[in-house]
């Protein structure tokens, strides 16, 4: 051993002790705001069904709908990966994955919209689509048959509409309470925000629906939906979309991107209103900077191009509807809308076809990181963080199996969360 270095310092104790004490509001403020992502899984897609269409078999007429546009214009991996540009290598486990996924679970995540896709009914009349919404959703929960999110999509806090979505969302709860209580999936939307105050109206008005229903405080969350300029920026130049998530309280779950409203409200020619319009890219890039590191995840909107039709135009469409998907993942945006069945057989293959293709590379990254080993690529903690989330998403939607993860990896999904849910000042430690 060397000589041994002798070390000198000049401050006394008592500074530090002094600094961190100044800091300790700020490191409050941190944890508080940004706690990081939850950890819990993210559903790739968002399936919206008018309330008066939602029906018992939906989740599973949408599989099956999905299965026989497969057979009709793409019957085998083959045909399939042409339309798309698949390389040989992904055509067989993309198309195996996609139709397995259509049979096991055809949505992750369902929202029975009582907003735009459903529009201005009699009271009664939406009453009676709300309540037999929550009787459907419990009964599919008790039956093992819902997706692994559902919920509704209510008339926002505008003073038109207000009343109505208030009640609606008080007959859906009220029913799910009812019927059992309110399942771990539920997922609400509150569409059209423009304003910190309306977020803070949603928050109150679940405060006292769970003080009624004797609920823990904070149990139910929401989803704010982007649709307007305002919510991205406010008559004073600020970001509102920030103020709205801490508005929220703690119960923001999501920022849904609104493509149609969003792209109108800027005076976006029908014909151009798409999810990769330059505005709509601005829009989102403000919501993920907004969201980052707050727990709250951002979803991409849909396309409104569908594929139905003869062979050629549902080749068009499918090819339209994959490269968006595949362009928001490579942005981070890893959830979006599906409106139609026909969308889900190229939201799967995207989603999947994303993760296979790096996979192999991210495993082997991320082994060396765990095992401290060489490599021409020296990665931080952060990025090991990405790394295992990247391997994460793709066993939750089915694109990566854990067995083929562990043998790249010599890692337990257990190995894999510890690296992708430290906290802020966890990093570096998890470096050491």
């Amino acid at each position: 051993m060397g000589q041994q270095e002798k070390v000198a310092t000049s401050l006394a104790g008592a500074v530090g002790e002094e600094i961190s004490a100044s800091l300790a509001p700020v490191d409050a403020e941190l944890e508080r705001r940004y706690p990081g992502d939850p950890g819990t899984r993210q559903p790739v897609h968002t399936v919206y069904v008018p309330g008066d269409a939602f029906a018992a078999d939906t989740v599973r007429s949408w599989g099956d709908r999905a299965l026989a546009a497969l057979d009709e214009h793409a019957p085998d991996a083959a045909s399939f990966a042409a339309v798309l540009g698949l390389s040989d290598d992904l055509a067989e486990p993309v198309y195996t994955r996609v139709r397995a996924k259509l049979e096991r679970e055809p949505v992750e995540d369902l929202r029975v919209d009582f907003e735009d896709g459903y529009g201005n009914r009699p009271d009664a009349e939406e009453d009676e689509a709300a309540a037999r919404a929550a009787r459907l959703i419990a009964e599919a929960y008790e039956q093992g048959t819902a997706a692994p999110y559902m919920g509704i999509r209510m008339k926002c806090m505008e003073a038109p509409v207000r009343a109505r979505g208030i009640r609606t969302l008080d007959v859906f709860l009220s029913g799910l309470m009812e019927a059992g209580g309110l399942p771990e999936g539920l997922v609400l939307t509150l569409p059209k925000v423009t304003y910190p105050e309306q977020v803070t109206a949603m928050v109150r008005l679940l405060e006292a629906f769970e003080k009624a229903r004797g609920l823990t405080p904070g149990r139910i969350g929401f989803e704010i939906q982007i649709e307007t300029s305002q919510s991205i920026l406010a008559a004073d130049g600020t970001a509102t979309v920030a103020r709205m998530i801490q508005a929220a309280e703690g119960r923001a779950t999501g920022l849904h991107y609104g493509t149609f409203d969003y792209s109108a409200c800027l005076g976006v020619s029908a014909a151009h209103q798409a999810s990769d319009h330059p505005a709509a890219d601005h829009a989102k890039a403000v919501m993920q900077v907004a969201a980052a590191g707050t727990g709250v995840r951002v979803s991409d909107g849909s396309t409104n191009v569908l594929p139905v039709g003869p062979t050629a135009q549902v080749h068009d469409a499918w090819r339209l509807h994959y490269g968006l998907t595949r362009r928001a993942l490579a942005r981070a945006y890893y959830q979006g809308w599906d409106m139609h069945p026909g969308h889900i057989p190229t939201r799967y293959a995207a989603v999947f076809a994303f993760y296979r293709e790096g996979f192999e590379q991210a495993a082997a990254r991320l082994a060396r990181y765990a095992n401290r080993a060489g490599g021409d690529v020296m990665d931080e903690p952060a990025t090991a963080k990405a790394l295992s989330g990247y391997l994460l998403r793709g066993l939750d939607c089915g694109a990566l199996d854990i067995g083929e993860v562990a043998r790249l990896t010599g890692l337990t999904r257990a190995d894999l969360e510890g690296f992708s849910g430290p906290r802020r000042g966890d990093l570096t430690a998890s470096a050491q």
